[in-house]
Formats: structure tokens, sequence, C-alpha cells
């Protein structure tokens, strides 16, 4: 029987579950919170027991970020980042879950696929990990039976083959059986081959947004919310990026229906691409400054629930193809948190709002228990940061194997000190523990 592990951490600005801010301690033993507290005094433990103290003095307590969107492109597409590499960054990043997508090679569209997934990362990830499950207009089985998964992910746009799916038929056959929840990525293909016409031959990386316009994302999203109402089934719309979008959740949004959007469709907009080229390419694709502020202000009116990377790494060398032919997708798990409290730092929200957007919600909305809170009882998934100290993003200390970040040179507070995974140390003052493994995350 092996020794328990028993972590205490003394002195932390905690982020309490109601949001309200507390100097004191956090013990946990083995993977679980044990309590939370002013002062905790020497716990009673065993000889055998392994304990590590940790003084936060300075540092601010908050729940491990989960990133319920990645594309981690393990197997199939290694170059650009595998499981261990992805994990390793969001470590670095004060991430400690991770909800993967679909579209590696193979498709994870069947049930051997995903324990594949699943096998590949007990051994590699050093964070918890779940992956969806991809639609097909031809696996209808797999969606109503895969298991474990946080859901069905459905490209209405922006995807080629098999997990194109793109039809009212089509979709709604997928809406009508079973009760899972359904994540679309919401464009309209039929828009974006129109448009692609009509911009054709341009090579200027910023005819991205133009030609997978709003008007692709909203139709897209009026398809999706039909059918979700049609159905009463259960929709997260993935990285939401228009301002249209918004308020259309905003004019009524039914109670079975979440959205979220990315640090970059916050931060980034179409003058990206003057200064960062086809860096600043990503599907769906980045706006313009109106959307920024619509988006930001339903995200903290919660018309938005939560906050998701999109995390789609591609190497320099891809990325360096003239438009169209570079791939579209940007890193994300090493900055996301640091971001978002930066622009809380800025006024923009509070760090108790980028708490709940970052965990708290997202593990409401998926149904993954015991995560999201600093309360006994809970995982001991925690990150430490510094809210006091500011420093650039550098190409050269990201862990991502694509080795680059669109908001390289962006000076930022709130990047992790210690993350901790289950009640183990996975990352500290800049040194990764690649001994530590996550667990597979389950769903309610």
């Amino acid at each position: 029987m092996s020794s328990p592990q028993i972590l205490l951490i003394r002195r932390a600005h905690i982020i309490l579950p109601n949001g309200e801010l507390m100097i004191g301690d956090v013990l946990t033993r083995d993977r679980q919170i044990v309590e939370v507290a002013p002062e905790i005094s020497q716990p009673e433990i065993s000889q055998t027991a392994l304990v590590t103290e940790i003084d936060a003095e300075g540092l601010t307590l908050l729940p491990g970020v989960i990133d319920p969107q990645v594309h981690f492109r393990e197997p199939g597409l290694e170059h650009k980042e595998d499981l261990f590499t992805a994990s390793c960054a969001c470590a670095k990043g004060g991430v400690t879950s991770f909800l993967e997508m679909p579209n590696t090679r193979p498709l994870t569209t069947t049930q051997q696929a995903l324990d594949d997934k699943l096998e590949r990362a007990s051994h590699k990830c050093l964070v918890n990990y779940g992956f969806f499950i991809g639609a097909t207009t031809e696996n209808l089985p797999d969606l109503l039976l895969a298991k474990p998964t946080p859901g069905i992910k459905i490209f209405m746009g922006s995807m080629h083959g098999q997990l194109l799916v793109d039809g009212e038929t089509a979709l709604s056959a997928i809406f009508a059986k079973g009760d899972r929840l359904i994540a679309v990525h919401a464009e309209d293909q039929a828009r974006i081959n129109q448009r692609r016409q009509e911009f054709a031959n341009i090579h200027n990386p910023a005819i991205h947004s133009q030609i997978q316009d709003n008007q692709a994302a909203m139709l897209a999203t009026q398809l999706a919310l039909k059918l979700s109402q049609k159905y009463q089934r259960r929709l997260h719309i993935l990285h939401m990026s228009t301002a249209e979008e918004a308020d259309l959740l905003r004019q009524g949004k039914p109670s079975w229906v979440t959205a979220e959007v990315t640090p970059q469709h916050l931060l980034l907009n179409t003058n990206a691409y003057e200064k960062i080229g086809t860096l600043a390419q990503m599907n769906p694709p980045l706006r313009s400054p109106h959307d920024n502020e619509v988006l930001w202000q339903a995200l903290r009116d919660g018309v938005i629930d939560f906050i998701a990377t999109d995390h789609a790494p591609h190497t320099l060398e891809e990325k360096a193809q003239e438009y169209p032919n570079s791939p579209s997708g940007m890193p994300g798990v090493e900055t996301s948190l640091a971001l978002m409290l930066t622009a809380a730092m800025q006024g923009q929200c509070t760090v108790a709002q980028v708490v709940n957007w970052m965990s708290k919600a997202v593990a409401v909305a998926y149904g993954i228990p015991n995560k999201g809170a600093i309360a006994p009882g809970y995982d001991a998934d925690l990150v430490l940061v510094d809210l006091n100290t500011y420093r650039p993003v550098r190409r050269e200390e990201l862990l991502t194997k694509s080795r680059w970040s669109p908001f390289e040179g962006w000076n930022l507070t709130g990047w992790a000190v210690t993350t901790i995974v289950g009640g183990e140390i996975v990352y500290d003052k800049g040194q990764v523990n690649t001994q530590v493994r996550g667990q597979a995350l389950t769903f309610l």
C-alpha cells in the first residue's frame, strides 16, 4: 500500500467558491482537498506519509484551469504537437484538465479510436484529459454509445472529408437521437465556398476574415439553435466570434444551451494580420474591434458562459506558406490564464470571474465532478499565480512543440508559479515534473 501524499499550501490568497478572497491555508491528501482555513495546524500524519509544504505568501491560489477545446494532434500529426508536449504546456499555463477534439489521424469517430487516445494519454499526459467523439454522416451508433466522452463534436463548416456535417438533414439525424451534449463549430460551409470563389487569387491573409465572414458564423449558429430547440437537445457553441451571434443569444438563450469564447477573439482582431500575418489566421477568423467589445460584454453578462483556447498548433514552416495554403490555428494553453488575469488587472473583469469562466463554469457545463473550486471534497487541481509581476511572452520559453504564440511580446501578469494536479506538483518555478500523470475525466 502506497504512502499517503499530503500537500500543505500556506498563506495563499485563496479565491473561494463564492468568489471572495481569503488569505489562508489549503491541505490536500492524495488527490483531494481536505481542508481550507485561515490557518491549518500541522496535520496529524503517519510517519510514512509524504508531506510537501509550500509557502505561498504573496501568491494567489486558483482552481486549475479546465480548457474545454484543444487540438493536441496525436495521433497522426505529432510533428505539430503531441499529448506529452501539449500537457507540459498545459502545466506551465496552469491548465490542469483539457478536452480534446477529434480531428486527428485517424479521426476519433469510433470507440476504438477513443480508447486509443485514452490509452496514449494515460502514459503521456501530465494533466487530466477527456476526448470528444467526432460526428460523421455515418457513425450515429458510435455517437450514442462511445464513452467516456464529454460530448459529440460537429464541424458544420471549416472542415473537409468525413468530419464535415453541413446539411440540415444530416444534422437533424444527429440532433434527433440521444441526449449527449453536442458541441458545434458553427460556420456555414456553403457560404464559405461561395466567398472563396469571390475572393480567389488573393494572398493577403486578412482576406480570411472576409471569406469566413460574420454571416457564415451567424447562419450556422442560427441553424444549430433551431435544431437544438426543435429536439430539446443540449447544445454548446464553440469559439463564438461575432457580435451577431452574441446578440442572437442575448435575445433568447435556452437554458440547455451554452457558449464559449477564446482569448484571441476577445483580445485580437483583424488589425493583427498587418502585424503577424498568417500567425493571426484561425477558424473562425479574427473579427473587428466592435466584435471584441460585444463579446466581452456578453461574457461579463453570462450570455457567453466560459473560455476555451482552441489550442491548434502548426509549425512555423507550415504557417509561413502563402495564404490560402497556410493552415488555420494557433497555440494557446500556455498563455490563456495569464492573458485573462492581465485583462482582470486592467479592469475588464475580476479575478473571480476569470476563475468562473476558466474552471467552475466549464466543470458545470460538461458535468465534470469535483472540479473547478477550492473546497473540501474537490480534486486537488490547483494553480498558484503571481499577480504582482509582469513578464513578456517569449518564444524561446514556450513548451508547445510549435514554439510560437500570436501574443509574443505581450507583457502579462498572472503567470503560473506552481501547478498542482491531483495533489502533486507538476510545474514549479519554470520546471516541469514529467513523472506526474493526470487521470481520465468523468462526465455525469
